[in-house]
């Protein structure tokens, strides 16, 4: 693999500079100042170590959207991985009483998942740009239909959660469709709302882990 090898995949980047991407890569403030928040707001153990992969979200990306380099992209989509699995994990953990070791087999079986949609996602107009998160999305709204009558209010967080997720995705799918128009493009919107949607899903956490205060 070319760790150094140039990646160009925006709208708004146009050249090897730092600050090609300049509202790309202050947009990612957004996953910072969510982190923050959820960290102070959310003393569970499971939270805070939610939280802090937040917070390597920002940083990931921002070093991807000014490095732009296939290390950098690495250093971009490994915090991403690793929160998805963490939150499946505390989501079976806590929403659904499993023991410590399911969790992580069902945390596990969203590899599986997504490798079979992904190649679906891939061959649908429009979702192939971002055909490895719409498996994210599919998953959240259906977990949420499950719990829909054994949490209510936990089914209708991440209902939420899976609705601007879907905003964001379609942000981040028309960016370089819009960049004739949209000289900046519309990735950063990506940012903002994901920022917003990764702390409100740790904040649905806390709810439910709040009522329970044994847990977490």
């Amino acid at each position: 693999m070319e760790l150094m090898r140039e990646i160009d995949i925006y709208c708004e980047r146009m050249g090897p500079a730092f600050w090609a991407e300049p509202i790309n890569a202050v947009s990612n403030g957004a996953f910072l100042v969510a982190a923050l928040v959820m960290w102070r707001r959310a003393p569970q153990p499971v939270c805070r170590a939610l939280s802090g992969v937040l917070a390597a979200i920002g940083v990931g990306s921002f070093l991807f959207h000014t490095h732009a380099t296939v290390w950098a992209m690495i250093a971009d989509v490994a915090p991403i991985g690793l929160f998805i699995l963490c939150y499946i994990w505390a989501a079976h953990r806590y929403f659904w009483g499993l023991s410590w070791g399911w969790a992580g087999v069902s945390a596990l079986g969203f590899l599986p998942f997504a490798a079979v949609l992904t190649p679906l996602f891939s061959a649908v107009p429009f979702f192939e740009v971002s055909a490895g998160y719409w498996p994210v999305a599919l998953l959240i709204a259906l977990e949420a239909w499950a719990l829909r009558r054994r949490l209510p209010r936990v089914a209708m967080g991440m209902a939420v959660g899976a609705g601007v997720l879907v905003v964001s995705l379609t942000a981040r799918s028309v960016d370089m469709a819009v960049c004739a128009a949209i000289p900046v493009g519309t990735h950063f919107l990506w940012h903002l709302l994901n920022g917003l949607m990764l702390g409100w899903m740790i904040e649905v956490l806390r709810r439910h882990l709040a009522e329970r205060p044994s847990a977490g």
